[in-house]
């Protein structure tokens, strides 16, 4: 078989499993199975930087008001921070980072007031 054959698919089913160059870890499952590549979300053919915007994010996840609906009952609500500096809204992947652990950014200034578990 084709040298060059192999090499592909070899990175299709890397892309199948979830797993782009660079990863710390594989996509999470949901994105797998929605059979998302690194260009969906990255919006390159062949991203070298961890940059998504949130534009990205809300192609599939809604907007601001979406997300702070969705999350509601959440208290307090992680998607309902105060419009007022510095607590402007969070780009996505500032707690959301898909290739590493998830973090919770308010807690960066606000430690030990409350819990999340990010999904």
């Amino acid at each position: 078989m084709n040298p060059r054959r192999i090499a592909a698919l070899g990175l299709a089913s890397l892309l199948a499993a979830g797993v782009c160059a660079g990863q710390e870890r594989p996509l999470p499952a949901p994105h797998v199975k929605a059979k998302l590549i690194c260009h969906d979300c990255h919006q390159k053919e062949k991203p070298t930087t961890a940059a998504v915007p949130d534009e990205a994010c809300m192609v599939c996840h809604g907007d601001y008001p979406a997300m702070k609906a969705l999350t509601k009952d959440a208290k307090p609500n992680p998607h309902a921070a105060p419009q007022v500096p510095p607590h402007e809204p969070y780009p996505c992947t500032d707690c959301h980072r898909q290739h590493r652990p998830p973090v919770v950014k308010c807690l960066e200034c606000h430690e030990g007031k409350f819990t999340f578990k990010i999904k």
